[in-house]
């Protein structure tokens, strides 16, 4: 289920890094770690079972939402001068869980930014976004990039491939059939997936961990795509993004027209 929450900024800085998705997974993190107790209790209650702190990777987000700012780009940072925020969240639960996620965003107050730079905002509204009428075949757009690694070999680095990439189709789709395998316990052979991404694409990543030694950047891949697979498929995809690292923000889209994927 989607939401689109809206913050309030009530600080006077105005610098945000442009590398600023880590920092919203971590609040992301840090809300429903401080329901921990609560939120097991209520997962267990529903029948989730005890182990099921897995949900907490099960989301995705949209970039955050606020007009046109004056760029600093030597500084990495965004100048920000309007005081309404929007971000969109995903969370791959049911319906109940996600009324009860809902309530634990409602009125949080947050500072999103490095120990430098930073907004402090507060959520001043949580709606929840109607889900879209979903087709075996259906036209996305990517709004964070989708990324697929390949590391054949763990003493290096891994690598980010590019949509004409060789193996890039095939990765794709097997991280789609494990992720809907490792979600719901059931199995969809590869043959029922069908991913025809557009010819044009745009190299796209952030730096995740910054400012610690843990520092790296991931790059995807922006661009259009068709993709054919059981209803299901679709509805996890919505819920809980596309991409590998989707509770990092990669792996956003929206239904798009079928004239931009196919020209």
């Amino acid at each position: 289920m989607r939401f689109q929450i809206t913050f309030n900024r009530t600080g006077k800085q105005r610098m945000l890094p442009m590398d600023y998705q880590y920092y919203i997974s971590a609040w992301i993190y840090s809300v429903l770690k401080k329901a921990d107790e609560s939120f097991a209790r209520f997962l267990h209650e529903k029948g989730y079972g005890q182990s099921e702190t897995k949900l907490y990777k099960l989301f995705c987000f949209s970039r955050l939402y606020f007009g046109k700012p004056k760029m600093w780009r030597e500084r990495k940072l965004f100048e920000i001068d309007t005081t309404t925020l929007r971000l969109k969240v995903s969370f791959d639960v049911t319906q109940a869980a996600a009324t009860f996620i809902k309530g634990l965003f409602a009125g949080q107050e947050c500072y999103i930014g490095s120990r430098f730079n930073g907004l402090d905002l507060q959520v001043t509204n949580v709606q929840a976004l109607p889900e879209p009428s979903f087709s075996e075949t259906m036209h996305y757009r990517l709004l964070s990039p989708w990324v697929v690694s390949y590391q054949p070999d763990k003493q290096r680095p891994a690598q980010y491939l590019k949509p004409d990439d060789e193996s890039f189709l095939e990765l794709s789709v097997r991280h789609i059939t494990e992720k809907f395998k490792n979600t719901r316990n059931q199995v969809v052979p590869e043959n029922k997936i069908s991913f025809v991404p557009h010819q044009q694409y745009k190299r796209s990543g952030f730096v995740i961990k910054p400012d610690t030694p843990q520092q790296t950047r991931v790059v995807g891949n922006l661009f259009d795509f068709q993709l054919t697979a059981p209803v299901e498929v679709h509805q996890m995809i919505w819920n809980g993004g596309v991409s590998e690292k989707s509770s990092l923000g990669f792996g956003w889209c929206e239904p798009a027209t079928q004239q931009s994927v196919t020209n």
